[in-house]
């Protein structure tokens, strides 16, 4: 894929909000209103975020804590909380910090690993159980094991029941409703992000949104100003690119796997925008960075939550833009 724009140094303009407060915070969701974010850490809280001028300002708040692992975050339009939560499924949470279970089944079949979510204007909930044979602790397994065991879901809260719209997909993860509502993006991880038709005659197909993506997707999330912001999880280093390509390679790294032999090939982590049409327009990387898990732009900022760093990543696009390519 070749995006227009790149700044491939994000390391040397980030700040680190909430350092040392926010153990792998996966997802980001923010509150205008109240000027916070929302995150999911390890530890199974779910977290406010004040966002502030300067980084050392922010103050981080413990909010409610799922027993789990809260993934995908998401507000609701009475200003619930919907959580992916790899471990309990799709939990609501109202303002008063109550936590509600929605789902954790569909079709006789118990979510794996919820993973990602969004909100359609009629109240429909889109969210993904990336495996439903692999958990969270067990999810390179998935991938090594080179078959498709993701399905991406609906909910319906006024009727409470969960559908299942597409299945055998490979480790299934992000998921945004589109800018005009008639479709919903879903990632896989094997570099492409497709599209699920919920309007009009095409409702129910689906089809290729973005492909060859200069990296493994995770989340995607829209920003209100004409963009989708894909987190690039790795860039496909050539043993991953080996691993998708031969079984025998997968199989190899599945032995080092579980001997905790297998060599770290993350790498240039970081965060794609592509436009309304799923053009790529810049590239926000680092080759120091890995498993960075979303993106969302606020302000002039874009923010990042991952499932290593034990803080929120910010990056003043003004300050430091993506350059053109030359």
């Amino acid at each position: 894929m070749f995006v227009p724009r790149r700044n491939g140094n994000m390391v040397q303009g980030m700040e680190k909000i909430g350092e040392g407060k926010l153990l792998a915070p996966e997802d980001i969701a923010y509150d205008p209103k109240s000027g916070v974010v929302y995150t999911g850490c390890v530890d199974g809280w779910v977290k406010r975020v004040s966002v502030n001028q300067s980084a050392a300002d922010s103050v981080v708040e413990n909010w409610v804590n799922t027993g789990g692992r809260p993934l995908g975050i998401a507000i609701g339009q009475d200003n619930e909380i919907l959580i992916a939560d790899a471990d309990k499924g799709l939990l609501k949470v109202t303002e008063d910090g109550l936590i509600e279970l929605l789902t954790d089944e569909a079709e006789g079949l118990k979510f794996k690993l919820t993973d990602h979510l969004d909100i359609a204007d009629n109240g429909i909930i889109y969210f993904t159980d990336a495996s439903s044979k692999y958990s969270l602790h067990e999810f390179v397994w998935d991938f090594l094991d080179g078959r498709p065991n993701g399905r991406f879901l609906s909910y319906d809260p006024s009727t409470k029941q969960t559908k299942v719209l597409v299945r055998d997909l490979y480790l299934a993860n992000g998921v945004s409703v589109s800018a005009d509502q008639k479709f919903v993006i879903f990632c896989e991880t094997p570099m492409r992000c497709k599209r699920y038709d919920i309007q009009g005659e095409r409702e129910g197909s689906v089809d290729l949104f973005v492909g060859n993506l200069p990296g493994m997707p995770d989340n995607i999330r829209y920003d209100g100003e004409g963009q989708y912001w894909i987190a690039m999880s790795t860039e496909t280093t050539y043993p991953w690119y080996l691993a998708q390509k031969y079984p025998f390679i997968r199989k190899i790294m599945a032995m080092m796997e579980r001997y905790d032999r297998r060599p770290r090939f993350e790498k240039n982590s970081g965060s794609l925008a592509i436009d309304l049409e799923g053009k790529p327009l810049a590239h926000y990387y680092d080759p120091g960075l890995a498993l960075i898990s979303s993106g969302i732009k606020i302000g002039d900022c874009l923010y990042c939550g991952s499932v290593v760093y034990p803080y929120i990543i910010r990056l003043n696009l003004t300050r430091h833009p993506a350059l053109a390519r030359t």
